[in-house]
């Protein structure tokens, strides 16, 4: 097979969250672990930091990932979803898996996976955990999917576990209360390894701290410890957040042996695009006008983002906007600005809400604007109606992002 023939065979036979949603979901870690059994446990050769939380674990997990690296580690990095190519998804000192490592993987292990009916999530994990250890990463950073307690990662005994916050996302899997979403995420909590929890919450402390009492472990919580302050090349205010989580993170793994100063981190959180090649964080893709992408999508992740926008001058605001059809619109609706003009699009996924039935949805909340075929139809028609003092804005969903970056 050719790597597109093997992309193509990964995404139609195999189940893939991202694109299907809750069919995709399964609550049971037993195919994992049959998996890690087949590959030998690849898991325990080397290192690693688990990631969970509703926002801010992709871009700490960056962060994370230059900082190690910035430090002289060989570092693996395993994040989802991806926005261009599937390689995205596993990375080592930045540079993405091979083609023909993905090929290879697949063709070793297909009959594994079709006679055990694994999904497109677990055989990636069992592809990276295989990559990283063939490649004998010192430290591998590792972003949870979807939840903790249940999700295919959480086979992993991590030096730190991580989580950054929780919100109101993923409630047809993970409960429709902070207190048991924070549950499910954090069932990445193992018997003595210390936890860092990203953001104080009155609803969700006492679930860690019970978690963390439970494993004999220790819990920190990096808001309100962390007063030092650096900078990021992750532009977004609402990454200040990430900052602090990532310095308590480090200073965790400094305990247990790592050598990381205070210049590596420094220089580290200054080079988390250039070191990981991070895409669609407040990313800023054109000047004049000026054109911003962020892959923002539930309540909490478009509060921080539409927080930044109040930041920006312009004279008009345009807004590209695609979700997905189990996107629970009344969760987000307030938060969009009114006096913008909307582009609606649907991302080129079958879980794409049609834009049409979103411009009709929004309309009724005084959101008003035309809605196009395609997102790149609506993001052309935003350029060229903009004048070089707008701003034009694109998000709403991951997938609208990746389709015009």
């Amino acid at each position: 097979m050719t790597y597109q023939d093997t992309l193509n065979w990964m995404f139609s036979q195999l189940p893939m969250y991202q694109r299907q949603g809750k069919i995709a979901f399964k609550k049971d870690l037993s195919n994992t672990i049959k998996l890690a059994s087949h590959l030998k446990n690849p898991e325990n050769t080397f290192n690693t930091v688990h990631v969970a939380g509703t926002n801010g674990k992709g871009s700490t997990s960056h962060m994370l990932a230059s900082v190690l690296q910035e430090a002289g580690y060989k570092v693996g990095l395993y994040t989802s979803p991806h926005l261009k190519d599937f390689r995205e998804r596993i990375k080592i000192n930045g540079e993405e898996v091979s083609k023909q490592f993905v090929i290879g993987f697949i063709k070793r292990n297909k009959p594994f996976f079709e006679k055990n009916k694994l999904s497109f999530f677990e055989m990636t994990v069992g592809m990276a955990f295989d990559y990283f250890a063939k490649q004998k990463v010192d430290i591998a950073v590792i972003e949870v999917g979807l939840g903790g307690r249940l999700d295919s990662t959480n086979i992993i005994t991590p030096k730190v576990s991580v989580i950054t916050n929780i919100g109101l996302d993923h409630t047809q899997f993970l409960g429709d209360t902070l207190e048991l979403i924070a549950f499910e995420k954090g069932g990445i909590i193992k018997p003595n390894v210390p936890v860092v929890i990203g953001e104080t919450q009155d609803e969700t402390t006492h679930v860690f701290k019970t978690l963390a009492e439970k494993n004999k472990t220790e819990l920190v919580f990096a808001d309100k410890v962390i007063k030092e302050h650096y900078k990021s090349d992750l532009v977004g205010t609402y990454q200040s957040k990430n900052i602090k989580t990532t310095i308590q993170s480090i200073k965790e793994l400094r305990k247990q042996g790592f050598s990381i100063s205070d210049e590596n981190l420094k220089v580290g959180l200054l080079s988390v695009i250039k070191n990981t090649c991070l895409l669609g964080r407040w990313q800023i893709l054109n000047d004049k006008p000026k054109v911003v992408c962020d892959t923002g999508h539930n309540r909490e992740g478009l509060t921080y983002v539409m927080q930044q926008l109040k930041n920006e001058k312009f004279d008009s605001l345009h807004m590209v906007f695609g979700v997905v059809s189990d996107k629970d619109l009344r969760s987000i609706v307030d938060l969009l600005p009114k006096e913008a003009t909307y582009y609606f699009c649907k991302p080129n996924i079958s879980r794409g809400l049609d834009a049409k039935v979103l411009r009709e949805k929004f309309s009724e909340y005084n959101l008003k604007g035309s809605d196009y075929k395609s997102v790149s139809e609506a993001y052309k028609t935003a350029l060229n109606t903009a004048s070089k003092d707008d701003f034009i804005f694109v998000g709403g969903s991951t997938f609208v992002v990746a389709e015009i970056i």
